[in-house]
């Protein structure tokens, strides 16, 4: 449909080898559900190949498939509950589309004006979780999410539904060395702070300016020791009910908002 632009399919220098580590093959991706498809279609740096969609949906999205000149498959119901499967809350689109172009941590170097926070997962594995964490991130306008090449969820239906339109929105930076990207983001300039219940500070209390990147760890474990070394800080965020802990997306929602509001410049 049209001209093909890069994806994460390999190393973005043609292989010259730049010391960057080629990505998995992800040139075909499938996505569901109205909001995380429209925002797929608004999206110019995503190539759609194939568009199946009900003549409800197709109302629902008749802006955003008209403004890409598309001409979608218009099916039953029913067809969708075989593919992608009646357990998927598909809600009458399903998009398959190219993987988005391939992201490097230091893409994300501060600018003036810019809101410079970085996400940072350690192995969070639950595609809900990261699809939330990415619609907080959308919502709070960070500049981008690093995760895991190894137990981190595809950038695909689940995630993307979860998303609501934020993987369309926020970079993500897949990488096989998660110690060696935030070496790298305190590079360019980026105080990197760990939430961990057992942190020795509370987030709300930092005086927080300038870049920063905001790290979770896995849902069950937290950070990994060399992910936490490679921290500038650990913090914790008060609560004051009888359960001390949140989900790792709920967690991510409080801390942006801590960060973003809380800056002094």
């Amino acid at each position: 449909m049209r001209n093909k632009a890069p994806s994460r399919s390999g190393p973005r220098d043609g292989g010259r080898g730049n010391g960057r580590t080629s990505k998995p093959d992800l040139t075909q991706v499938r996505l569901w559900g109205i909001h995380a498809v429209e925002a797929a279609l608004r999206n110019p740096a995503r190539i759609i190949k194939r568009l199946r969609i009900t003549e409800n949906a197709r109302q629902r999205l008749s802006a955003a498939i008209e403004a890409r000149g598309l001409e979608p498959e218009v099916v039953n119901a029913r067809d969708f509950d075989r593919d992608p499967g009646a357990d998927v809350v598909h809600q009458g689109a399903v998009l398959d589309a190219e993987g988005l172009p391939d992201v490097d941590p230091r893409d994300f170097t501060p600018g003036p004006k810019r809101n410079d926070l970085v996400i940072v997962l350690d192995q969070v594995t639950d595609p809900h979780n990261v699809g939330a964490v990415l619609r907080s991130a959308a919502a709070f306008g960070a500049r981008g999410l690093v995760m895991t090449a190894r137990n981190s969820p595809p950038l695909d239906g689940t995630l993307a539904k979860a998303a609501s339109g934020g993987l369309e929105l926020v970079p993500v930076a897949v990488v096989p060395n998660l110690a060696r990207a935030l070496e790298q983001l305190a590079e360019i300039g980026y105080f990197r702070i760990g939430l961990d219940g057992q942190g020795e500070s509370v987030l709300e209390e930092l005086n927080i300016s300038g870049p920063t990147v905001l790290v979770l760890g896995a849902e069950d474990t937290g950070m990994r020791r060399l992910t936490r070394e490679n921290c500038d800080v650990a913090c914790r965020i008060s609560t004051r009910g009888g359960l001390a802990s949140l989900n790792v997306s709920n967690a991510a929602a409080v801390a942006m908002h801590a960060i973003v509001m809380g800056r002094k410049g």
